[in-house]
């Protein structure tokens, strides 16, 4: 998965974070009585979101570098592209039930505790934490990000397809930040609309990635890669 394509999957995934990171964005605290250090503090938080997602990229791209070895990378695009189609799919009451389970519960319950901490101290570097932790919080498009960053080839590269992917949610959260609470809620509904959507055409690009069609950018050709069984000694 190219890197700066993570830029584009965060940009239009931060639609959907209007509606669901928002309340934490207009949560926070205002640190200092000039406007200069209110926007310094926002983009603290979003540096932490960041910093969250990179370590995950890291990660997982790793996990992906293992993969490719195998010669598996292009069979997981396209695994991938079916998951995402097959969220997008599924009726809402089903995904409640889901957010519903003991796991998700319980991880959300103590990142949100956490949350509360760090808002009643006010200084900056809660503002930081506040954004690591809301990089942890579960997210349907974090996933999707993570996904490319699986199909990267190394860690590295999974970090930066991951660090791409928060500096493309930076504009819409930090304009949510300043500016959230003069958002229209009709413009919210409209923005949400179109995020199935941009999700679908997301899957089928990972689905004609993992085909090896040979078309330049989206569907290029790959050699695969197995790891070689050595002679047997005589």
């Amino acid at each position: 998965m190219e890197i700066w394509t993570g830029f584009l999957v965060g940009f239009f995934g931060s639609l959907h974070c209007i509606g669901m990171c928002g309340p934490i964005v207009l949560a926070l605290p205002v640190i200092g009585d000039s406007q200069l250090k209110i926007f310094a503090g926002r983009i603290l938080y979003n540096l932490g979101r960041i910093f969250t997602y990179t370590l995950l990229g890291g990660l997982f791209g790793l996990f992906g570098s293992r993969l490719v070895l195998f010669g598996l990378q292009q069979d997981l695009s396209v695994a991938f592209g079916i998951i995402i189609l097959a969220y997008v799919l599924t009726p809402r009451k089903l995904k409640n039930k889901a957010a519903n389970t003991f796991v998700y519960r319980e991880t959300t319950n103590i990142i949100k505790a956490r949350f509360a901490s760090m808002i009643s101290k006010k200084s900056n570097s809660s503002l930081f934490t506040i954004g690591v932790l809301n990089g942890l919080l579960p997210c349907g498009f974090v996933y999707v990000g993570i996904a490319g960053a699986v199909s990267t080839v190394d860690w590295i590269s999974g970090a930066l397809y991951m660090a791409m992917f928060g500096l493309g949610t930076f504009p819409v959260m930090l304009a949510t930040a300043l500016f959230g609470k003069i958002i229209n809620i009709n413009l919210k509904r409209k923005v949400n609309k179109l995020i199935p959507a941009f999700a679908i055409l997301l899957a089928l690009i990972f689905i004609l990635r993992g085909l090896n069609l040979g078309i330049p950018y989206l569907s290029p050709k790959f050699q695969k890669t197995v790891i070689e069984q050595p002679a047997p000694c005589h």
